[in-house]
């Protein structure tokens, strides 16, 4: 039996050995034939040609599309130059305040203002920018600021308070008319006002609320302006606006603005029908400044047939512009006025209509810059021509003068200012200031209260006429923060 085993295993594995060498005969390939002798090619670079190299990481057959433009958001208008030298304009560079959503203001404006006739009853008159005499007076709080949003809504409020938030509104008779007293209402708004800015052209802007003019050149806010006094041009006429504007840029060079308004520096209306205007501003280089309003609206109380019409229109040069001199800048301002009001028993310059009522007014200032523009000295002056005296800044108190039909009023001033301006944010300064009118205008010793100055219960009223002079001779001491 193991010998019929063994035998079994010998055939088996002598099968095995043939197979596995059948197999191995059958894998090895016949020789291959000799290959011919290669032919002589030109060596290539093994490096890829530069637009190759480009292109390979993408597609080599395709070409990458080219990235769109990016979209340059177009200049901020009058940001291409300085013009913080300008009458009437802000003079800091920057804010301190300033935020993504909320850009914040401040500014304290203290004085004392004497004149030379010391009035009893410490009042002065035909002034927006004075209303005490022989007193440290708070003349002037503005506290608020700018919201503005990335979506374009955009919104101001700013809220004053001092002898100005009752100076300036004393001039407004619409509050008269009806209930709810707009005075108290209203007279704390400096600038309130809701709004919209879209991205066309160089900005548009739609506002509605109450809002600053700039008519007749100066700033509300005398920290943007050479001298702390205005001439009549600036004084008489308006201050603010209560109604609709729209301003758009279309260069970073040039502002245009219309208005939709209540009327001539109110809070309500006079008559039935709006006021209208337009204000254009021009600023071709860093050294000029143009700029020009116009009006029309029906502004007299009871008289919704007399018309008034105003323009107002101001150049500013900077002459001289050399930083590192002891004298740094030199620059001056003219502005001229022209107004007039028709119908119902006026004409604009006489004739069978009725008596002349026009404005006529203008006002001329000389600004040098010295050390280091810390110092500022500002001479100038002005005249107003006002039959009607309808723009007149009537006297407070008893006695004040009339606003008949061609009731004549014409004055002129002069002023000389020194500003010391330590910092960006403080101006102190001095100013005299001459004023002379063709009737009894300014407030003289008797002042315009009573007989004593006082008000009742102090002192009584009743009957008294007051002291009023041609001329008033004053000085102003001054010091203004903002920030």
């Amino acid at each position: 039996m193991k010998k019929s085993s063994f035998v079994l295993s010998s055939i088996g594995a002598a099968s095995v050995l043939l197979f596995a060498e059948t197999a191995h005969a059958q894998a090895v390939p016949e020789p291959a034939p000799e290959p011919e002798p290669p032919t002589f090619q030109p060596t290539q670079p093994t490096v890829a040609p530069p637009e190759a190299r480009v292109l390979a990481p993408h597609d080599p057959a395709t070409p990458a599309a080219p990235e769109p433009p990016k979209e340059e958001k177009p200049a901020e208008p009058f940001a291409y130059g300085d013009f913080t030298w300008a009458q009437g304009v802000n003079r800091q560079k920057e804010s301190v305040l300033d935020s993504k959503y909320f850009t914040g203001g401040i500014t304290i404006d203290a004085n004392y203002n004497y004149s030379f006739h010391r009035p009893i009853d410490h009042t002065n008159t035909g002034s927006t920018a004075t209303f005490r005499e022989g007193e440290l007076n708070l003349s002037y709080i503005e506290v608020g600021g700018d919201f503005h949003h990335p979506s374009g809504a955009r919104a101001r409020l700013m809220l004053q308070y001092g002898t100005r938030a009752t100076g300036i509104p004393r001039n407004d008779n619409t509050p008269l008319r009806g209930q709810f007293d707009l005075y108290t209402a209203l007279r704390f708004v400096t600038e309130g006002y809701a709004g919209y800015h879209w991205d066309k052209m160089h900005g548009i802007n739609v506002d509605v609320g109450i809002f600053k003019s700039y008519v007749g050149l100066l700033s509300y806010n005398n920290f943007e302006n050479w001298n702390y006094q205005p001439s009549y041009t600036s004084d008489n006429t308006p201050w603010f606006f209560t109604g609709m504007r729209v301003q758009m840029f279309p260069t970073d060079r040039l502002k245009l603005e219309a208005w939709l308004i209540n009327g001539w520096q109110t809070y309500g209306m006079f008559n039935e029908a709006p006021g209208v205007g337009v204000q254009v501003e021009w600023r071709p280089e860093e050294w000029i400044r143009v700029l020009g309003s116009a009006y029309g609206g029906y502004d007299t109380p009871n008289s919704p047939g007399r018309m008034r019409f105003h323009t107002d229109d101001s150049v500013m040069v900077r002459y001289f512009n050399n930083p590192h001199g002891f004298f740094t800048k030199g620059a001056i301002s003219l502005t001229q006025d022209l107004g007039f009001e028709s119908g119902d028993g006026v004409t604009p310059f006489g004739g069978g209509g009725g008596p002349a009522q026009n404005f006529i007014s203008g006002m001329l200032y000389h600004r040098v810059w010295f050390d280091d523009d810390h110092f500022g000295l500002t001479v100038g002056g002005g005249y107003i021509h006002n039959p009607g005296r309808y723009l007149a800044l009537l006297p407070t108190g008893a006695g004040v003068l009339t606003q008949n039909p061609g009731d004549p009023f014409d004055a002129w001033d002069a002023s000389i200012a020194l500003q010391y301006m330590p910092g960006p944010f403080n101006t102190f300064g001095i100013e005299l200031v001459r004023r002379v009118a063709s009737e009894p205008y300014f407030a003289g010793h008797g002042g315009v209260t009573s007989p004593n100055g006082w008000n009742a219960p102090i002192g009584d009223p009743s009957g008294f006429v007051a002291d009023l002079q041609k001329s008033e001779t004053r000085i102003i001491l001054s010091h203004i923060f903002r920030m």
